[in-house]
């Protein structure tokens, strides 16, 4: 019964969304809204961990600004706002979370592309 009620109000699943990992290279785009027009902004970056539970799932994506300054920016895994993801290479880590990234610039910052 006390089941029946959370699963009520938790939030259903964007199906926009495929199945990320860490280190996967992705485009998020995002809807922004300003004012009463509203547009969507694409994110492009590595997927630096993710956090898995339940509706509070999370995804954090990192990408190089202009002189090399990071931004890392969490998204909601089941937030309507995302109209979609796309995944556009698969890395080979061997992390689950890649904070090493952070130190990183450059040619050291790559990752091998997993082929398979």
């Amino acid at each position: 019964m006390m089941s029946d009620l959370i699963k009520s109000i938790e939030p259903a699943v964007n199906p926009n969304i495929p199945d990320l990992h860490p280190g996967d290279t992705v485009s998020v785009h995002v809807k922004i809204r300003e004012g009463n027009r509203e547009r969507i902004q694409e994110f492009k970056g590595i997927v630096l961990y993710m956090h898995g539970n339940g509706a509070n799932s999370t995804f954090t994506v990192r990408r190089m600004a202009s002189n090399g300054i990071g931004v890392e920016r969490t998204f909601l895994l089941r937030s309507p706002r995302i109209d979609k993801v796309v995944v556009e290479r698969h890395n080979v880590v061997r992390r689950a979370k890649l904070y090493y990234l952070r130190s990183r610039t450059g040619k050291a910052a790559r990752l091998k592309q997993k082929f398979n």
